[in-house]
């Protein structure tokens, strides 16, 4: 039984005063696995060396929608060579965001077919970011049917939720799970219990009781024990359950 926290930003500098004692915490709290992101060439490079000293560490690289405007052939080649290292599990953390608009809308959805066609490519999955952007996450999910994607935080539309479930996608469930404002139980109820992700998305979005605090790896347990009541199953079957997500996802090397 092997909790996973499935997308934590592990190598911000948010956890540069305390990193070894955040891993020794979660493995305390019996996370056997952190998928750290990479969603800058900066970050990526990054989490790779914090893999490179840690086998229960694996990665991801993309380019996030906020800083799509970073998108142009150099990084295409960067990220294409990522892709083969084995340490890096996923492409992203990539995707659509409407509601900051921090890079040109167009330029954001060039940026996103771009890199959904790469993780088709390597045959890696693709960790998606969506704000606001439903009906074009739709259409980029249409456009490259071969591209496996997860969801990641879910809190988007019930429609954008049905439409990746019909296509094969996974959904991952963070901290907003367990916040008084959260609305999206059937969404929990609806994702069949072999596509359910738990994460962190650390240092963010800190679950119940934790919440005012920075997020970490251990604090997943929390977002686990929601989305199990949601379910009405056990706890201990939930993470059971989503560690084998996570690594028929991700790969042998996660869990």
């Amino acid at each position: 039984m092997t909790l996973v926290d499935t997308h934590c930003h592990l190598a911000d500098p948010a956890y540069d005063p305390d990193r070894p004692d955040a891993l020794s915490r979660a493995w305390a709290a019996g996370v056997g696995h952190i998928v750290v992101i990479g969603e800058s060439r900066d970050a990526a490079d990054r989490a790779l060396a914090l893999a490179a000293a840690e086998p229960r560490l694996s990665t991801t690289a993309g380019i996030h929608p906020h800083t799509a405007t970073e998108w142009h052939p150099r990084t295409e080649r960067w990220l294409r060579e990522a892709l083969e290292d084995a340490r890096v599990v996923a492409a992203g953390e990539m995707g659509l965001d409407y509601h900051y608009d921090h890079s040109p809308r167009d330029v954001q959805r060039a940026a996103f077919d771009a890199q959904l066609a790469l993780a088709a490519e390597a045959g890696k999955p693709a960790v998606i970011h969506a704000r606001d952007a439903d009906a074009d996450v739709i259409a980029a999910f249409r456009a490259h049917p071969r591209t496996v994607a997860v969801l990641h935080s879910f809190s988007s539309g019930m429609g954008l939720l049905r439409t990746g479930l019909e296509m094969g996608h996974y959904v991952s469930f963070s901290g907003m799970a367990t916040f008084r404002s959260w609305k999206l139980d059937d969404a929990i109820r609806e994702t069949p219990i072999d596509r359910i992700l738990v994460e962190t998305d650390g240092p963010y979005l800190a679950p119940v009781p934790h919440r005012g605090r920075r997020n970490e790896p251990a604090f997943v347990r929390a977002t686990a024990e929601r989305v199990a009541a949601v379910r009405e199953i056990a706890v201990e079957e939930l993470i059971e359950r989503t560690g084998a997500n996570a690594r028929r996802l991700f790969g042998g090397r996660v869990g």
